[in-house]
């Protein structure tokens, strides 16, 4: 084999593969796969397994670098052989050589065949380097004017251009078939031109040099053998083992009951894993506010029902009674009749208002914003409160944006339009309800240029609302105390709720200033900031 061959002796079987691993669980078995670049790429319908990533990723470069390991090794291994051999080559050449100098007289001739010096040279240079069963060695001692004076004429004459008489050479070259290491010496006999200096050279065979790389590479690279795999196997356990605290954690979850959203224990979890731990019970805690504000409205929204429904079927107990008793008269069922119809009157009210609601807490992504015109929904809710309002004789107006020829200015923004229905048609019922005969309710619609919003204000002249109250008002079922109106307090809610999920902001002061005792009722005035929004591509002006 010749020196320069960096192919290790022998070919060393592959470590199993990762999926292979004892105690692997099967699903990782097939959980990456091999590229075209040589990097693992993981199947897009699979699972990712934290631990297999972990896994691959520490034993991948351990993959790549172990066979370039054993590459460096097989050259480190060459030189170390090559030392030995080299310093016994340089020692027959210049063993030779001391031959040839003491029998120079020959060499300056002109003619040296049949000298009894050459046959001396030639006696003595082959008892030096006799070679062994396993190592052939081959010699060449030429003249100054490059006769052959003793040894194999076969090798072949290095050229002199850059060597330095004197000093040894090394090179590698095929002698006989054979891949041999030659050391040369050129001896200066004269002052004269280097070409007429005499050369001694040794040629060797690499068997025992090769013999002693393999044995020292078998020294460095078996150890590897029985250390690589269980290397292997103690980075499987370290990683088992730091994932042990996240297998803990994975149980506690899995045990606990379906209702149970207290937080999860942050003592012993890993510091890695803590903000994750953080984060779920900051869910958990959201979640189960959001539960107990669905838990209260539906028992809220139970005991507003139980009312108008316990009319309705007092009413009707009451009626039959009559009829069954023969004192029926057409005043007491007329008045049964109105109690009756009040009733479900009041009930459709509050299921109209709960459907709202819940439309209204609807997840945000079913919303489907349109380019849509307040004022134009704002007349639409006015006209329909029409008839209401001269029942009881209220006026009811409606004020929106003009040009300075009187034409309505449009008022278009981004929202959901039945939402922003449900909106304005609450605001406009709750100041009618609490607005007294003779009263004034105004429905506003505004522009504001500086901070691009719509601004809708509803205001009234009714009693109003105390300050320490406006926050109280837009809770589910809450109603001002000191009140007679008849509702089910969910209409504030719900404009609470739509104006959230517009990115709106509500606000309630007075319509004229208190001045302590005095009779003249201060009215409420709900104002509503709308963004306008960025249209969607495409829509039309």
């Amino acid at each position: 084999m010749p020196m320069n061959d960096p192919r290790p002796p022998f070919v060393a079987s592959k470590p199993p593969p990762v999926g292979d691993l004892p105690g692997r669980r099967a699903r990782h078995r097939s959980s990456t796969l091999r590229g075209p670049n040589g990097v693992f790429a993981r199947a897009e319908s699979e699972p990712r397994s934290l631990f297999g990533e972990m896994l691959d990723w520490v034993l991948a470069p351990l993959l790549f670098l172990w066979p370039m390991s054993l590459a460096l090794t097989w050259v480190v291994a060459q030189n170390i052989a090559n030392q030995p051999y080299d310093a016994e080559l340089r020692r027959l050449v210049h063993g030779v050589a001391a031959q040839v100098s003491a029998g120079r007289e020959p060499l300056i001739r002109s003619s040296g065949s049949g000298s009894g010096t050459e046959e001396q040279i030639d006696r003595i240079a082959r008892t030096l380097v006799q070679g062994d069963d396993e190592t052939d060695r081959w010699f060449q001692v030429l003249g100054r004017r490059g006769q052959l004076l003793a040894g194999d004429a076969a090798l072949v004459v290095p050229p002199g251009e850059h060597a330095v008489a004197g000093v040894v050479h090394l090179r590698e070259d095929v002698l006989h078939d054979a891949p041999v290491r030659v050391a040369y010496l050129w001896l200066a006999t004269s002052n004269e031109e280097r070409n007429n200096d005499a050369l001694v050279q040794v040629a060797e065979t690499l068997a025992l040099r090769e013999r002693l790389a393999v044995d020292i590479i078998k020294g460095v690279l078996l150890p590897q053998f029985l250390i690589l795999p269980l290397a292997v196997m103690l980075v499987w356990l370290a990683l088992s083992r730091g994932f042990r605290p996240l297998e803990e954690l994975q149980q506690l979850i899995r045990r606990r009951e379906a209702n149970d959203l207290s937080p999860i224990p942050e003592r012993g979890v890993p510091e890695e894993v803590a903000p994750l731990v953080r984060s779920i019970n900051d869910l958990l805690q959201r979640q189960d506010h959001s539960m107990a504000l669905q838990r209260q409205f539906l028992a809220d929204a139970a005991h507003q029902l139980k009312t108008p429904l316990a009319g309705l079927r007092t009413q009707a107990e009451l009626a039959a009674r009559e009829i069954d008793g023969g004192r029926g008269d057409p005043r007491s069922m007329r008045h049964s009749l109105r109690q009756i119809a009040v009733s479900s009157q009041r009930a459709a009210h509050m299921v109209n208002q709960l459907l709202s609601m819940a439309r209204a807490d609807a997840d945000s992504t079913t919303l489907k914003p349109q380019w849509v015109d307040l004022g134009a929904i704002a007349r639409h809710v006015v006209r329909d409160f029409v008839p209401r309002a001269m029942e009881r004789r209220i006026d009811l107006g409606y004020e929106g944006p003009e040009d300075d020829t009187g034409a309505t200015l449009p008022t278009r923004l981004m929202a959901e339009p039945v939402l922003l229905g449900e909106l304005v048609r609450n605001l406009v019922d709750n100041a009618l309800q609490y607005t007294p005969a003779g009263g004034t309710v105004t429905a506003r619609v505004s522009h504001d240029e500086a901070a691009a919003t719509l601004v809708l204000e509803v205001e009234d002249t009714g009693p109003g609302i105390a300050p320490n109250e406006r926050d109280l008002v837009f809770r589910p079922f809450y109603r001002a105390l000191g009140t007679q109106v008849d509702g089910s307090g969910l209409g504030l809610a719900i404009v609470q709720e739509v104006a959230m999920r517009h990115g709106a902001s509500v606000t309630i002061d007075d319509t004229r200033p208190r001045h302590g005792d005095t009779a003249e009722a201060p009215g409420a005035r709900f104002t509503v900031r709308l963004p306008r929004g960025t249209p969607p591509p495409g829509a039309a002006a």
